[in-house]
């Protein structure tokens, strides 16, 4: 069956219907609650959420949002929604330290934006979520408990299942949605991406291909699954091949990266998706004691999907984890974002991702020249595009610009969204003659894509272009400043007539001596790449905010920093 004639549950029906026996997803946990299903139980436990869905009066076409911790009952649930006609749409789990407050404002920006019907979450929350059902001015209608439900295959009714499936193809066509996912935001005004069953199977096939996906392919992860990253690349992909999924608790791996390593080890995964931060928490906080017995020789791909990527990460990881059987060429990368489903671009397997050393003057004016002398930027390709989609560089009034050139990328894909949901304004604005303007800076070298940064973050000092990226990149490599948690940005001086740039850094000091010398250690860090800093705050650990895929929210930062946290 192919993408143009079918539906996601077609794909995961075939797959059960082969082989029912196989192992679908592992819910593994560091506690040793870990939880596995096979094709067969995955199928059953969806069909009995669905069965309750439905009479708990979810009705086709209703966007269901799933709000639970990372528990075995979130992937049966998922497809339970799907087979109950809705539109699953997954958010994030409100962590410890976010205030109630905070998180129901940002529900209630979705749910205006996105027009959220149902939200399906856990007890917990049931305080700080049901003013969004009982206050009446949101979209959301009903608040459902299903944990509480249970679903155990035991009681999977074939007849029933088939009922259900051949429903959803009588009501269903392959241009319907099949699921909404949010674009990177800190605040509950992220975008609703609406993507159809067409869409996302097209998405499969294609990034499938291109990393010559097969029978003995297996998946790890600690994505969360929020994210497009997590849902398409580690959750929707193997559903789709039928691989296996082995997937981690994201709280638990951060406080112990090393779990991603043994679960590689253990299920002799060939395939994960990283960003940028996980590649220095994989190579700094496990020690050789973690590591004893740990082998990583079955990975083949593992892909970076930061913007821009990071040379120095992967060489990081590959120095720490060489010696556990890593292979350098496995480490590519890829530039992803949700308004294409997932990738645009990737490295061809096999090889690592290909570095640059650029000029970082030329690149300020805007176009690449290889270095020679004086500072450089290590400039890493995301890939070449996919099949079915194309990649342009433009200038400010839109037109082409040539290879070398630095520009807006924008992008016309077979995977496109149509818009964003209830924001036909927003969706004028970037889509235009079916080109999605990305808002990312790069430029095209052999035909390979090379993403340096975003263009509302240029920081513009006496006309030259500098990118926070950079900078943010240097002062994490001081000692004493926690890596990876930077944010530099510019900020208009009168006096000059120009941009500043200032940084924010945490760090774990509290000695104020200590602090103005780390201060000075960041400026001098500038000086390093021939920029000069001239404000540092230091702030204390997890003080940043952060979009929901790890990157730096640089207005959201600057906003909430006063003046009087200045320290050098």
């Amino acid at each position: 069956m192919t993408p143009a004639d079918g539906l996601l549950w077609d794909d995961w029906r075939a797959q059960w219907e082969q082989e029912p026996t196989a192992t679908a997803v592992v819910h593994w946990t560091m506690s040793g609650g870990s939880r596995e299903f096979t094709r067969h139980e995955l199928v059953a436990a969806a069909w009995g959420y669905a069965r309750r869905l439905v009479a708990a009066g979810v009705r086709p076409g209703e966007v269901c949002a799933l709000v639970l911790r990372n528990r075995p009952e979130f992937y049966p649930l998922y497809l339970g929604v799907s087979l109950a006609g809705a539109i699953p749409a997954v958010l994030a789990y409100p962590n410890p330290r976010l205030h109630p407050d905070k998180f129901r404002q940002g529900l209630e920006g979705m749910a205006a934006c996105s027009g959220l019907d149902l939200l399906l979450t856990e007890r917990d929350l049931e305080p700080v979520v049901r003013p969004l059902v009982e206050g009446g001015a949101s979209s959301v209608r009903g608040l459902l408990f299903p944990v509480e439900w249970g679903s155990d295959a035991a009681d999977f009714d074939a007849a029933d299942f088939d009922r259900m499936f051949r429903q959803l193809k009588a009501t269903a066509t392959p241009d319907d949605p099949c699921l909404l996912q949010h674009s990177s935001g800190t605040t509950g005004l992220q975008k609703g991406v609406v993507l159809s069953h067409r869409t996302v199977r097209e998405h499969l096939r294609a990034y499938g291909g291109v990393l010559g996906v097969g029978a003995g392919d297996k998946v790890a992860s600690w994505l969360p699954l929020y994210h497009d990253m997590g849902l398409i690349a580690a959750f929707h992909l193997p559903l789709h091949f039928g691989l296996p999924l082995v997937q981690l608790d994201p709280f638990e791996w951060v406080s112990a990266p090393v779990l991603l390593l043994e679960a590689v080890s253990r299920y002799r995964a060939t395939l994960a998706w990283l960003p940028n931060f996980a590649y220095h928490l994989l190579a700094e906080r496990p020690n050789d004691e973690d590591l004893e017995g740990v082998r990583l020789d079955s990975l083949r791909a593992v892909v970076n999907c930061s913007e821009p990527v990071r040379a120095e990460a992967h060489e990081k990881l590959t120095a720490r984890l060489g010696p556990y059987g890593l292979n350098p060429n496995c480490l590519t990368a890829c530039y992803a974002m949700a308004e294409t489903t997932f990738a645009v671009t990737q490295t061809p397997v096999g090889r690592p991702a290909r570095v640059l050393d650029a000029d970082q003057a030329e690149l300020g004016r805007g176009r690449y020249r290889p270095a020679a002398g004086g500072p450089a930027r290590r400039c890493v390709s995301s890939g070449v595009p996919i099949p079915g989609t194309e990649v342009r560089v433009v200038g400010p009034d839109g037109e082409s610009l040539p290879d070398g050139r630095v520009g807006e990328l924008v992008i016309a894909s077979a995977a496109m969204f149509d818009g964003y949901r209830n924001n036909p304004l927003k969706t004028a604005e970037v889509l235009r003659d079916g080109w999605y303007r990305s808002g990312d800076l790069g430029f095209l070298h052999d035909g390979e894509c090379f993403v340096i940064g975003r263009q509302k973050d240029v920081i513009i000092v006496a006309g030259k272009n500098l990118y926070p990226e950079d900078v943010e990149s240097a002062v994490g490599q001081v000692p004493g400043v926690v890596p990876g948690r930077v944010v530099a940005y510019g900020r208009e001086n009168p006096d000059t007539g120009t941009e500043d740039v200032c940084v924010i850094a945490e760090t774990h000091e509290t000695d104020p001596a200590r602090l103005r010398a780390l201060g000075v250690a960041v400026k001098t860090a500038g000086m390093g790449i021939g920029v000069s800093v001239a404000r540092v705050a230091l702030v204390p650990h997890r003080w940043l905010f952060k979009s929901s895929s790890g990157k730096p929210s640089r207005k959201a930062n600057q906003e909430r920093l006063a003046d009087d946290r200045w320290v050098a």
